[in-house]
């Protein structure tokens, strides 16, 4: 199969879609993977090591796009990606389409095939092509939150662990799924004084458990999120409902009941952000104020770690593209139960409930297009 991998677009996307040492593994199997001058660059794999993998380098973008029947990015395509698009085309990558109708309807217009990363499953349930990210944005959510903090950036002026006879930062985690977690941890780790907030008594129970009492377990409810609201100096947002845009859980009004300088991260953004003052910010400029509260809603964090992040999702994605380059995405799909769901787009037709829900869509079961 022809695979390509276009050097990513979106503002500061450092990540690209897949090693080299990915590369090496489809090449292997027989399969043709043309890569972009300098896709790599921003992860740190020049194009050499693209080559001596086995990978044709390409300039054109346009002619990488056109030739191509197997798509690999990271982020969304962007306008100009979108019309590169054709029928017969499979792209895979994070798609976040519920907070996207633009992008959702450009997208079947197109008539390509579109699976998400996001919406692949496993068989505990879980979020396999999502998780990875997820890790890396919990931590990187008490780096953000943390630098917030700081005078200068309009914060509060608070250090995170505070210092012998000062007390630390007061952090709230909302969502106690893979990103809450991963910043309770790194919270945790830093010193600060931290609370997660979940609707789920046995991840709850869990997490409990796993951190000995070092963090207080709270069960979501209106009071508790009031309580939060007045007492945070920092506030992450790291809810999901898998494919369909995050809730609101904390509203315009309520920021006048935090503490100036508090600072709110909100990890969802990619998903329509949970807090109602939210909307996407960029590397080059990722935070603003609202009554004094500053956030932080930066849509591609994972991608400032660009390295990293690109090892991990390749880690986590390879086994899946194999599957696809060597069965095609119909085979592919009809035999794995958990990466049917990953299909969201095709030939103009929505095929995930929770994107045709958020938009009114008329959703067709994925089922019936892989036989």
């Amino acid at each position: 199969m022809k695979i390509a991998v276009p050097k990513e677009i979106k503002n500061h996307e450092y990540r690209v879609a897949l090693t080299p040492t990915g590369v090496r593994e489809l090449a292997e199997r027989g399969h043709q993977v043309v890569v972009q001058s300098s896709a790599g660059n921003g992860s740190g794999f020049p194009d050499a090591d693209y080559e001596a993998a086995g990978a044709t380098i390409e300039n054109d973008a346009e002619a990488l796009w056109n030739n191509a029947e197997l798509i690999l990015k990271v982020k969304e395509p962007q306008q100009e990606e979108v019309a590169r698009l054709s029928k017969g085309q499979t792209l895979f990558t994070y798609l976040h389409l519920a907070a996207e109708e633009g992008l959702t309807k450009s997208l079947m217009e197109t008539g390509a095939t579109c699976i998400a990363y996001e919406t692949v499953t496993d068989k505990q349930g879980g979020l396999p092509l999502l998780a990875p990210m997820s890790r890396v944005a919990g931590r990187m959510a008490v780096q953000a939150g943390a630098h917030s903090l700081e005078k200068a950036q309009g914060g509060s002026g608070i250090l995170l662990p505070g210092v012998p006879g000062v007390g630390p930062a007061k952090v709230t985690v909302i969502g106690g799924g893979v990103v809450g977690e991963n910043a309770a941890r790194m919270a945790l780790g830093l010193g600060a004084d931290v609370t997660v907030l979940d609707k789920s008594l046995p991840r709850l129970e869990a997490l409990d458990h796993r951190y000995q009492g070092r963090l207080r377990t709270v069960y979501s409810t209106t009071d508790a999120m009031e309580k939060a609201v007045r007492e945070s100096d920092l506030i992450i947002g790291a809810v999901l409902i898998p494919g369909a845009a995050a809730p609101k859980l904390i509203t315009r009004e309520q920021l006048s009941d935090m503490h100036p300088g508090s600072v709110l991260v909100d990890v969802a953004i990619d998903q329509g952000g949970c807090f109602e003052t939210s909307k996407p910010t960029t590397h080059d400029e990722p935070t603003y104020i609202i009554d004094e509260v500053v956030h932080y809603c930066v849509a591609n964090m994972p991608g400032a770690v660009a390295r990293t992040s690109t090892q991990a999702l390749t880690n986590a994605t390879i086994p899946f593209v194999a599957a696809l380059a060597n069965k095609g995405w119909q085979q592919a799909l009809a035999e794995d139960e958990h990466f049917l769901p990953g299909l969201n787009v095709h030939a103009g037709q929505v095929t995930h409930p929770a994107v045709a829900e958020a938009f009114g869509l008329e959703g067709v079961d994925p089922r019936s297009l892989v036989g």
